[in-house]
């Protein structure tokens, strides 16, 4: 059995802790996260809540603290911090400031909160409600505290709901690189007053082969940069240089050796706009290049990747309040490394792949902390070929995601679906999953779908964590509709902990093996096995040994399994044959044999003629006890009266029959509306419903319009 990482919420800090032998899913991160709701407030706490539409369904944890004006919330620093970064949400058209106090000491800093970022709306997005409530706003201390001081925010001028807070011990400023040609050398205005960006194009340009320096300061970009090729663009720390740009770098092709890191880029997106370049990088940086120790905000897009960027790396960096993509393989990416990156409040999947024009190659998503993705999903694999997802900590996504999705969805063409093999291992997966709008029902924290082709690609699931999703666990879809096959599917080694639902919803056709899965706290029954459209195919699970704590099944298709509702009782009055899967040993022309099952009594299986005795059987999917049958024909006067001779036989595995009911002449006369009513003995029980017609005065066929099957006399 693989082992399990363990995932726990305490004193409001999101931690995981795992043997040694098993790396931890998640970034190495240079701060540490405090829960609002974990702390002592004069507000109100909110939530939990899943609700889309609402401030505490968007919150990390799904709480939050609701502070009026003078209303504040103190936290318990957890390490030695010089700054803080809030998440925080005011109500629409307001702002504010919080006001700070350590250890009862209010500072002269105050941390300033607006709405101009949030409440972002995206009707052209099916399902899209107004979201993106929350903002992240920043400040440098001026001391330094300790663990264990009392840290308060005090909200002024506005109600303010406050998120989380970020401590952080920030490093100095770095020293200029020898050899460096700063870009104040060119003229670069570091107040932030004037216009900075024909001096970091000169800078650009002098130093081909070399460093471009952004020291500590502010910088207002109002175009962007294009040509950048062959050089580092190197800043003192994301919290010392600053840029002020919302297109930072835009250009379709590159040489390569592209170097960025360490300052930030922080833009005046306020709305999502997808015709408009508003990314931090947009196209091509080029083979060989990366991206590290940035600090990206207020941005449409981190990267959204284009044309040549083989072998580049991004890590390290911080994404935060996008209100799209953190970034976006946008096919023909080859060989590209994104790790050990933090994404929060992403307007859109927090990271993807999406192979258009040319797959994705051999490229991946690892050590990634992932938070609150408010329209879709935290990783998402759009196509391609060779692809890995791995040790990643994803949590709290929103409406139209999970966790992560495995996906052949095109959105356009030409698309490349996947391919290869697709390596899932490691991931850790906290409150994933959510209510789909448009289909109105949930998906799950890790989806495989098969929405516009089906899953060729041999997908491999292994070592995953999934903790209180508040629907299901695996989902295994055709999100298009129409049934396309999920299939190919290795899980092996999860942990499944407080799902709200189910641990398995197949809705459509394919084929999972499931190894060493153990659940605890399912919430309704272990598998939701309901295929979409009715007779598309079934969807088989394989047990490969070592699964644990979800064998039931959910009993009724006809309904969606709601969060903690037990398994309901069945039916009684159920037809139990009906749509269930049924062959003949022949029939004329349409009168195929789901017509005797589908529920219209005016359409009708008819076997060949002249070759008595001829049977239907009904596969009525697992034993069940029958106690009466109806049989009918089409209840027109068209159709005259007629006897036919029946034999009812049963099986449980579909290949040695039993009679149940030797053969007996049954009228069927439209005058009783064509209808018979067969008893069964006390004590059937069966699968497979055979009956076999040996001879009918009406036609020289079998003819049955209807078989239904009942487990009460």
């Amino acid at each position: 059995m693989p082992i399990a990482m363990t995932v726990a919420l305490a004193a409001g800090l999101l931690t995981a802790t795992v043997p040694t032998a098993q790396a931890a899913a998640g970034a190495t991160l240079p701060f540490t996260s405090v829960e609002a709701e974990s702390a002592t407030t004069t507000g109100t706490k909110i939530g939990p809540d899943h609700t889309q539409g609402t401030l505490a369904s968007e919150a990390s944890g799904r709480q939050a603290v609701r502070l009026n004006s003078g209303q504040r919330v103190e936290f318990t620093a957890p390490r030695a911090a010089s700054a803080l970064n809030v998440a925080y949400s005011v109500p629409d058209g307001q702002s504010g400031s919080l006001n700070v106090y350590v250890n009862g000491t209010k500072l002269a800093r105050t941390i300033a909160v607006t709405s101009k970022y949030s409440y972002v709306d995206t009707g052209w997005i099916a399902g899209a409600k107004t979201h993106h409530f929350y903002d992240n706003a920043r400040l440098l201390l001026g001391q330094n505290v300790q663990a264990g001081d009392r840290v308060a925010l005090e909200a002024t001028n506005a109600q303010v709901t406050v998120d989380v807070a970020d401590f952080e011990q920030v490093a100095g400023a770095a020293s200029r690189p020898a050899g460096s040609v700063s870009v104040t050398s060119k003229g670069a205005d570091p107040t932030g007053q004037g216009d900075s960006t024909q001096a970091f194009r000169d800078a650009i340009a002098s130093a081909q082969g070399g460093v471009v320096w952004i020291p500590p300061g502010e910088y207002r970009l109002t175009s962007s940069l294009s040509g950048v090729q062959n050089v580092t663009l190197q800043g003192a720390g994301s919290w010392h240089s600053v840029v002020r740009s919302s297109r930072f770098i835009d250009q379709s092709s590159s040489s390569g050796g592209v170097h960025i890191k360490d300052f930030a880029v922080i833009g005046e997106v306020t709305e999502r706009v997808d015709s408009n370049p508003d990314n931090f990088v947009n196209g091509s940086l080029g083979p060989n290049s990366s991206v590290s120790g940035m600090w990206l905000q207020h941005l449409k897009v981190g990267l959204w990747l284009m044309g040549n960027n083989d072998n580049l790396v991004v890590e390290n960096n911080r994404f935060l309040d996008m209100t799209a993509d953190g970034l976006n393989l946008n096919g023909n990416a080859r060989g590209v490394k994104v790790r050990g990156n933090f994404l929060r409040n992403q307007g859109d999947d927090a990271l993807a792949m999406w192979s258009l024009n040319a797959p994705d190659v051999n490229s991946s998503f690892e050590n990634n902390t992932i938070t609150q993705p408010n329209l879709a999903n935290g990783i998402a694999i759009y196509g391609g070929t060779d692809i890995t997802v791995r040790n990643n900590l994803i949590s709290d996504t929103n409406a139209l995601g999970s966790g992560i999705a495995i996906s052949n969805q095109k959105f356009l063409d030409p698309f490349h679906p996947l391919s290869g093999t697709i390596t899932v291992d490691g991931n850790t997966l906290v409150r994933t999953g959510a209510m789909n709008p448009n289909w109105n029902h949930p998906m799950g924290a890790l989806r495989v779908d098969s929405y516009d082709s089906a899953i060729e690609a041999q997908v491999k699931i292994t070592n995953t964590t999934i903790t209180d999703s508040p629907y299901s666990a695996f989902e295994f879809v055709s999100g298009g509709g129409r049934g396309l096959a999920a299939k190919n599917v290795t899980v092996d080694g999860a942990t499944v902990r407080n799902t709200g639902t189910v641990v398995v919803q197949a809705e459509t056709q394919g084929a999972a093996t499931f190894r060493n899965v153990t659940a605890t706290g399912v919430g309704a029954a272990g598998i939701y096995n309901c295929p979409y459209p009715a007779n598309s195919g079934p969807f088989t699970l394989t047990d490969g040994g070592g699964n644990s704590g979800w064998s039931s099944t959910w009993s009724d298709c006809s309904t969606w399994p709601q969060p903690g509702q037990s398994n309901p009782d069945p039916d009684p009055a159920r037809n139990l044959a009906k749509g269930r899967p049924a062959t003949a040993t022949g029939s004329q022309d349409v009168y195929t044999p789901g017509k005797a099952v589908d529920g219209d009594a005016n359409s009708y299986w008819e076997s060949g003629n002249n070759a008595f005795p001829q049977s239907l059987t009904v596969d009525l999917g697992s034993r069940e006890a029958v106690r009466r049958l109806v049989l009918k024909l089409p209840p027109s006067s068209a159709w005259g009266a007629r006897t036919q001779t029946v034999t009812v036989l049963g099986s449980t595995d579909g290949s040695n029959f039993s009679t149940v009911v030797g053969p007996t002449g049954y009228r069927f006369d439209p005058a009783t509306g064509n209808t018979v009513t067969v008893a069964l003995p006390a004590g059937t029980g069966l699968r497979h419903l055979r009956l076999s017609v040996s001879a009918n005065t009406g036609w020289p066929a079998a003819q049955f319009s209807e078989v239904e099957a009942y487990p009460t006399s």
